[in-house]
């Protein structure tokens, strides 16, 4: 039976894509894989035994990720997928009937189109299923989206392309000039400028008469409900696990649609949330990964034009609810892979234990409650506190010459664009079986590129049973490359 792998568990598989296993059942494959490669145990399951709540299992287009479908006899034609959150069907009569109405008439009926606007959208005029009352639509629309970066860029310049009357941008990052690369909606003149602002002004050249707010601060429990609550649609451009929650929360409280879009070096995933009987995140992703089990895009890296094919599919999804036309993403996710030219489309449903749209929901308003505990980004005060070294203590130690093992475990491609001298390079997946490499009686510095990966190493080897002295190197690379590089020379 064949496994195809996503890019974010890859690093489990000694780098593969897919994998060919022996096995009849969903249980039997699962089993044969942890036989082949033990590292994936700890990525894919927790201590009890049971599968991570971030994976979903699918069988050809069917979600197997319940236990009870484990042990269902699979055709040996079978295809698996093993898929992590980053994060169709004909359209027929009963579809188009539970086909959510965004627009009420009224408001289309309000909307009048210039002479200028028929000839500036003529394009869409032409289409028989947009034609003048779905442009009406778009100019009655008022839609947010969360994030002005790489999949925010084509998401903003089409629905601003497409004439939707109001767009609200939510984005508390600046442009850096790493961000050029995947995010056409800004340009050079923007760098250090916020992110907000520069789609602002990316808006007004687009079309001047679009009512565009700017939000420029994090997304928060508190002012998540004001950020949706007057909007008919929302687009999750965000990249951060805590936002994804927070907006798919508030906006299955509110019964707002929301596209979900992510992206992850050559693969992106698409889907519509809280539309009729149709899932919310949480249904098909209960939690988030720990962090540093699977790497962010920021960390990972994203080939140029797949936010852009990403990003067109979630605008593309958000018109035709506008409009009301065409099949609907919801209740399926689309997965993309760029580098090997596969796509799936996937069933997934609503959950009965969602604590939010569940058939007994513990959730019935925003709360306050610790998103960052939910996310797992705090310690668990019964574990030991990972210690941190400064970058500037490190440096020192080193220029005096004391004994120090420094472990590496970024990706290769992350190793390529800043090298730490004299540094060992381990993956994650493999520190259990190689702990033998480290001294005990030497101090042992973990790295990664954000400090954050390197203490998901620490902990690693902690369950394995290393007792040597052991740190974190806190901000990872991108806090230390003006002092380790500036130094390189006088190490090697």
């Amino acid at each position: 039976m064949r496994i195809y792998v996503a890019a974010t568990l890859r690093s489990f598989f000694q780098k593969q894509d897919h994998i060919e296993a022996e096995g009849g059942s969903v249980r039997e494959v699962l089993n044969a894989l942890i036989k082949a490669f033990p590292e994936t145990k700890e990525a894919l399951f927790t201590e009890d035994g049971g599968l991570r709540e971030f994976i979903r299992i699918f069988a050809g287009s069917e979600d197997h990720t319940s236990q009870d479908h484990w042990d269902l006899p699979l055709p040996k034609e079978t295809e698996l997928l093993l898929l992590p959150v980053i994060a169709g069907g004909a359209a027929d009569k009963e579809e188009q009937e539970k086909r959510p109405v965004l627009i009420s008439d009224e408001r289309r009926k309000e909307i009048k189109l210039d002479d200028k606007e028929i000839d500036r959208f003529s394009k869409h005029l032409m289409l028989k299923e947009i034609g003048v009352k779905g442009q009406k639509r778009f100019r009655a629309a008022r839609v947010a989206v969360f994030g002005a970066g790489a999949l925010g860029s084509p998401v903003i310049q089409y629905l601003a392309g497409a004439g939707v009357g109001f767009l609200r941008v939510i984005d508390e990052k600046e442009v850096l000039v790493s961000d050029l690369q995947s995010q056409p909606i800004h340009s050079l003149r923007d760098v250090n400028r916020p992110k907000a602002a520069s789609a602002k002004d990316s808006i007004r050249n687009i079309d001047r008469s679009i009512e565009t707010e700017t939000v420029n601060t994090p997304v928060s429990a508190e002012n998540i409900t004001e950020l949706i609550e007057d909007c008919d649609l929302v687009l999750d451009c965000s990249d951060q696990f805590k936002s994804r929650y927070l907006i798919n929360d508030a906006c299955a409280l509110y019964r707002i649609p929301l596209i979900f879009g992510a992206v992850y070096q050559f693969e992106g995933e698409v889907a519509i949330l809280n539309v009729g009987d149709g899932p919310c995140l949480r249904c098909i992703f209960p939690s988030p990964p720990p962090p540093g089990l699977v790497p962010s895009c920021a960390s990972g890296g994203t080939i140029s034009p797949l936010s852009g094919i990403a990003g067109s599919i979630m605008a593309t999804e958000a018109l035709k609810l506008l409009a009301e036309i065409g099949d609907s993403l919801s209740g399926k996710l689309l997965t993309i892979d760029s580098l090997y030219l596969r796509s799936h489309l996937l069933s997934v449903h609503k959950s009965d234990t969602c604590p939010i749209c569940g058939k007994a929901p513990t959730l019935t308003e925003v709360e306050d409650f610790d998103y960052e505990d939910f996310c797992g980004l705090k310690e668990d005060e019964s574990e030991l506190p990972v210690e941190g070294i400064e970058p500037e203590e490190l440096m020192a130690r080193i220029e005096q010459g004391e004994p120090v093992t420094i472990i590496d475990v970024r990706e290769p491609h992350e190793r390529a664009i800043h090298r730490f001298p004299n540094a060992i390079a381990i993956p994650i997946g493999q520190l259990a079986r190689r702990q033998k490499e480290l001294d005990p009686q030497v101090d042992t510095v973990f790295i990664c590129k954000e400090g954050k990966r390197s203490i998901l190493a620490v902990n690693t080897l902690r369950e394995a049973g290393y007792q040597g002295p052991m740190f974190n190197l806190k901000g990872g690379i991108d806090a230390a490359k003006d002092i380790v590089f500036s130094n390189e020379g006088a190490w090697l």
